[in-house]
């Protein structure tokens, strides 16, 4: 089984997914390219960008699409979204942020970004821009174990890929129990629920991508800019 690799946040940005490209191609083994949203963003190479990725070169690993938090807020601008208007940008960002978004894109894209799917599932892991919760949800090496479990039994998947927090590290929840009581006017019941080993995994954003074996459960955090980062493991859970 060859292996998978994990981008996100390339805001618009052409020659930083050439060089992804470049980068994938001198690694041999590398079968399938997930992006995982923010594809969108204030460069002048976004629409080029867009272009390529719905339309790869003979020579590129074939990117498969998802929509990220950006894109949801540019196709609310537009409509496709409700009426939500894209109150989550206009409340975080300044005015002009807001502006580029409604003039990033040329509108021959915005029926294929609507047309994007909010996740993935493949083998048993789950791939999503924030998680199954939401699109904008964040997870983080803090975020609490029962937080991470929920958002993977949503998917029923045992590694969880995000992209939201831009961040590149791997949790790990490492088995156990979860014990609950439940008590109504006649008896008090006790229920365990056993925690299978899952992971979740932040691909990084931008120049910082995530290469991942399914067949060895190996996680390689990498840089267009440097060398291969350790796969490090931060936190754990132990029922």
């Amino acid at each position: 089984m060859e292996r998978w690799a994990l981008v996100s946040g390339l805001r618009g940005d052409l020659d930083l997914y050439e060089q992804i490209q470049s980068d994938l191609q001198m690694r041999r083994g590398t079968a399938h390219l997930f992006v995982l949203g923010d594809m969108i963003g204030p460069n002048p190479k976004c629409d080029a960008l867009l272009k390529r990725l719905r339309r790869p070169q003979r020579s590129d690993l074939h990117p498969h699409c998802i929509y990220g938090w950006l894109e949801e807020q540019l196709l609310s601008l537009h409509g496709y979204r409700g009426e939500a208007k894209a109150e989550k940008l206009q409340r975080q960002s300044e005015d002009s942020r807001v502006q580029w978004l409604r003039q990033a894109e040329n509108p021959e894209h915005l029926n294929w970004l609507a047309s994007l799917q909010f996740g993935l599932i493949e083998l048993d892991c789950g791939l999503i821009h924030g998680s199954s919760a939401d699109v904008s949800d964040e997870l983080k090496e803090t975020t609490s174990p029962l937080i991470l479990l929920d958002r993977l039994t949503r998917l029923d998947v045992n590694r969880l890929f995000t992209a939201r927090g831009g961040r590149q590290f791997r949790l790990k929840l490492t088995g156990g129990r979860i014990r609950s009581r439940v008590k109504d006017h006649v008896r008090e019941q006790c229920h365990e629920q056993p925690v299978p080993r899952r992971s979740v995994i932040g691909i990084g954003s931008g120049a910082n991508y995530t290469l991942y074996d399914p067949a060895s459960d190996h996680v390689e955090f990498l840089s267009v800019n440097e060398r291969t980062k350790s796969s490090r493991q931060v936190g754990g859970f132990q029922g």
